[in-house]
């Protein structure tokens, strides 16, 4: 595990030193991880552990953010559900950073250009800490779910396939 000060500080990185929330920081650069799951495995971290950040258009035409296990898939009628939607789909990768500021494979619930309604799967509570995107290719962050709570407003939901 790479300490903070080895690292390059993302915004999610000072935006939660900006609400004192403590984490932990992972740098994964030279592991050539590809997919969430190969994030894991990188970190020698279960995939469980590891969520990846889901961005979804309602049929409204409002935008959700959706927090899942690496290895798991979006079940997008429990997510709508969720949500209060009829249904959802994963917007399209070229819409992804004008509307959040992230790039895919870099994308942090934390930090995005405005905040939209988001969800996490619920086996985030099963764990002492969660990692998930530090809002750059390369890096992820660490805390608890109630930390992550404390960031942002989250909902905890059953999400997946």
């Amino acid at each position: 595990m790479a300490s903070e000060k080895a690292i390059e500080k993302t915004n999610v990185m000072r935006i939660l030193d900006q609400k004192k929330i403590p984490y932990d920081s992972h740098c994964y650069l030279t592991s050539g991880a590809v997919s969430a799951v190969d994030l894991a495995a990188a970190l020698g971290q279960d995939p469980a552990h590891v969520f990846k950040t889901l961005v979804t258009v309602g049929k409204s035409g409002k935008n959700y953010v959706f927090m899942i296990p690496a290895a798991e898939e979006l079940h997008l009628k429990k997510a709508a559900a969720a949500v209060g939607e009829k249904s959802i789909e994963m917007i399209k990768s070229k819409e992804l950073l004008p509307l959040t500021g992230y790039i895919h494979g870099g994308c942090s619930p934390i930090g995005m250009k405005k905040f939209f309604p988001t969800a996490i799967h619920s086996t985030a509570a099963d764990f002492e800490t969660i990692l998930f995107s530090a809002g750059k290719i390369g890096y992820q962050v660490e805390l608890p779910l109630s930390s992550l709570q404390k960031a942002i407003r989250i909902s905890v939901f059953d999400l997946i396939v």
